[in-house]
């Protein structure tokens, strides 16, 4: 296709015109050497409750199952990372990805407004936009087309930026140019293993989603199990030791997406008005916030946890 070229920077330059930090454009096609290591992660319950990545099993492999004559994966990664901290040290402390408004929200907007771009510069495409919302594999994508590697934390590490990143895709049926993955640049490292309070790195590259600090504060439904006592290190919403330990996020940036910074209502509130917080004050913090998913007994059940 004489265009592919044209049509490739043109959508890599509106993704960077939209925010987008970095894109990289994949062949859809399924992911083989995905496959075993999934299976192998359900098969040792790794997903511990979280039954529904036990579904479409196939459909996370296979991107052309996701949209009909699917040709190309384009990954995109959003930045959110900011060193702003909570003012109180001895507060429950929430995940940097938290701290503004919804990502799924923010970016979804975003990608949408891509999609439109590709559609009105250069014709009808058929496709759809994913932003941890539907069951694809995205840090494999987002490795297959260069975009980072994934680090011994399972997470994606951009060379230049760290791992401050939400990742976006958009499957389309017009044919790109497509990228190559890049090296690993973990090393010896061992920083992210050695720090996790709850061991939930079992080795490189693997995370027991069952012991990790983000699933027993958002994705665990029930009582959080007792032997995890003082395991939390105050961590009421997500947990994010293992990205402020790697040195490669000592490259991370600041954030330019004015969504995404933090009410002056929660950096500044203390440990005791944590620990007293009411549903109505939770409504109105975390309008429109990820931590909205936990409704306000979920995040009451997190600090009593680690208060009690």
């Amino acid at each position: 296709m004489p265009n592919k070229n044209h049509y490739t920077k043109l959508i890599k330059n509106e993704a960077n015109r939209l925010g987008f930090g970095f894109c990289g454009i994949s062949k859809a096609e399924f992911l083989a050497d995905e496959a075993p290591k999934l299976a192998q992660w359900l098969k040792e319950n790794k997903n511990g409750k979280m039954a529904y990545m036990e579904n479409h099993f196939d459909k996370r492999l296979n991107p052309t199952l996701l949209v009909d004559d699917a040709k190309s994966v384009i990954s995109l990664l959003y930045n959110y990372y900011t060193p702003i901290k909570q003012n109180d040290i001895s507060a429950p402390k929430i995940s940097k990805y938290a701290y503004g408004v919804d990502y799924h929200l923010v970016i979804k907007d975003k990608l949408k407004e891509l999609f439109l771009f590709i559609n009105e510069k250069i014709g009808e495409v058929g496709g759809r936009v994913f932003v941890d919302s539907a069951p694809i594999l995205e840090r494999a994508w987002a490795a297959k087309s260069g975009l980072g590697w994934i680090g011994k934390n399972g997470n994606l590490i951009n060379k230049g930026n760290g791992s401050f990143y939400f990742l976006a895709e958009l499957i389309i049926d017009l044919e790109l140019d497509y990228d190559g993955p890049t090296t690993d640049h973990c090393g010896t490292c061992t920083a992210c293993i050695d720090a996790c309070p709850t061991e939930a790195i079992v080795s490189p590259k693997i995370v027991d989603g069952s012991k990790c600090i983000s699933y027993f504060t958002i994705e665990l439904k029930e009582a959080i199990p007792l032997e995890m006592k003082n395991k939390f290190n105050d961590w009421a919403f997500g947990c994010d030791v293992c990205q402020d330990v790697c040195p490669w996020n000592k490259f991370s940036k600041q954030h330019n997406e004015p969504l995404f910074n933090p009410k002056p209502e929660l950096i500044y509130k203390t440990n005791n008005e944590w620990i007293e917080i009411t549903e109505h004050i939770f409504n109105e913090l975390f309008k429109n916030s990820p931590v909205k998913r936990t409704k306000y007994n979920g995040l009451k059940r997190n600090i009593d946890f680690i208060r009690n």
